[in-house]
């Protein structure tokens, strides 16, 4: 018997044989999301509980094979698939998707990292709570995913990242050991925050099971609306503007330019454009505690001043939940767009918002210099300083051909100008495989060596997915 076979063995008796799939089509699990990282698994393993998590990381240390986490398989930077080696074992805790308790007089609720983040916003609102998490891929991620990525999304503005919305979590460690800290209080000064140590971690430190969400009151009144300007400066001034007369009611702030929207008319014609087309174009969103009327006469004067002072050109209210609904899927549909026309070259990069225009006018011109014809989608949140800031390949050019040839090129230009301007080549997505190899470059050294000592402390044998974010 060999070694392998041996280990998949013990991972039967551990989970089930059902749930060890070793032989089929495992695409599922050996390709990401963007279809550019494809692996080989030793075996898809499925626990259905913390203790079967437990037993499968024991199992697998005693063997010496190394584990890849995955939740949804969502992720843009490929840290969630294995190598192509064929010796990894894929973790998918899908099977861990029991919400545990809800905590309405806390506001807490907890559930298993397997749950889809859809299914935790239902589960919030049905007791009459809101947990803003909000992503475009939010009916097929996972909690677990989000935390360990601190994933963003469109509500960070006024609600704040994942680690924001997290209070305690439930992690088994390198060793096959159960750290239990599900806790829901906001207040805990004993020592070191073992919590935000997991989070953003990428399954590099341990593998998050569980963990205990903050949620929120629902607000009275949602109103949402769009707005066109002419700049990109032009959108930084709305977003001080709609910050300083809606303050903490402000949720949301997205800017699109024009060929963002010029993709999605395209490959979505279906889809109605309430703004004719414009340099740019600004989703924002106001949430109310006074009702839906006096929502939409603060964001009616927002819009009225904004015209009046030549900030925009032109702006449309949604009058009903089906228009606000539609708003807010152009806006993410842009992600799925860019993938009908090809692959891209994508960033995920954040910027303090003071250096947003001065960044997309020199970035945006020595792109056009370097790679004349490159077609660039530059979308995102806005109003926390993220930009999803993407390079498409000429019309007419072999999208693939491209990628291989610029992509190099292309994030020098890019993350060389991002670090002039103090900013981060990573907003929300992670570093995962994609840029790895970048971080050394852009990241301070003595960080690089404490996360590396984190690292070696937590994971001594390197068998949680090795090769991602050092």
């Amino acid at each position: 018997m060999t070694a392998s076979t041996a280990l998949i063995d013990v991972l039967r008796g551990a989970v089930g044989t059902a749930h060890v799939l070793t032989s089929g089509d495992l695409t599922a699990w050996e390709l990401d999301w963007r279809q550019r990282w494809r692996g080989k698994a030793l075996a898809v393993v499925r626990p259905a509980s913390t203790q079967e998590v437990a037993a499968v990381v024991r199992a697998c240390a005693a063997h010496g094979a190394s584990i890849v986490p995955q939740g949804g398989n969502t992720g843009l930077v490929g840290g969630g698939v294995p190598d192509a080696s064929g010796s990894q074992v894929l973790l998918s805790l899908t099977r861990l998707n029991r919400i545990r308790e809800i905590d309405r007089a806390n506001l807490t609720l907890t559930a298993e990292a397997g749950c889809v983040l859809q299914a935790v916003q239902q589960a919030a609102s049905d007791a009459g709570l809101l947990f803003p998490l909000s992503l475009a891929a939010e009916g097929s991620c996972t909690i677990g995913g989000n935390l360990a990525t601190n994933a963003g999304g469109t509500q960070v503005l006024r609600y704040g990242n994942a680690r924001a919305l997290c209070l305690g979590l439930e992690v088994v460690t390198a060793a096959g050991e159960v750290w239990q800290g599900l806790t829901g209080l906001r207040k805990d000064n004993t020592g070191y925050d073992l919590r935000d140590l997991f989070i953003g971690s990428e399954g590099t430190l341990g593998v998050m099971t569980a963990a205990t969400l903050a949620l929120h009151p629902q607000p009275a009144a949602a109103m949402t609306a769009m707005a066109r300007c002419a700049t990109i400066e032009a959108c930084v001034r709305l977003l001080g503007m709609a910050q300083q007369r809606l303050g903490p009611g402000l949720t949301g702030f997205e800017a699109m330019n024009a060929f963002s929207l010029a993709l999605v008319a395209r490959h979505f014609p279906d889809q109605r454009q309430p703004l004719a087309p414009g340099p740019w174009t600004v989703l924002l969103e106001l949430a109310d505690t006074d009702g839906q009327a006096h929502a939409h006469a603060r964001l009616e004067t927002l819009l009225g001043t904004a015209l009046e002072t030549g900030l925009i050109d032109d702006a449309a209210i949604a009058e009903s939940l089906a228009q606000s609904r539609a708003m807010w899927h152009l806006r993410e549909s842009i992600p799925l767009a860019q993938a009908e026309e090809g692959l891209n070259i994508k960033h995920d990069i954040s910027l303090p918002v003071s250096r947003i225009a001065a960044f997309c006018d020199t970035t945006g011109a020595a792109l056009a210099h370097a790679v004349p014809g490159m077609r660039l989608v530059n979308f995102g949140h806005l109003g926390d300083g993220n930009l999803h800031y993407n390079v498409q390949a000429p019309e007419g050019l072999d999208a693939a051909a491209f990628l291989q040839a610029h992509e190099h090129d292309v994030n020098r230009i890019v993350y060389d100008a991002v670090a002039a301007h103090a900013g981060s080549i990573s907003a929300e997505h992670g570093i995962g495989a994609l840029k790895r190899d970048e971080l050394p470059r852009y990241k301070d050294a003595t960080a690089l060596a404490l996360m590396r000592a984190i690292k070696h402390a937590l994971d001594p044998r390197g068998t949680l997915n090795p090769g991602r974010v050092l």
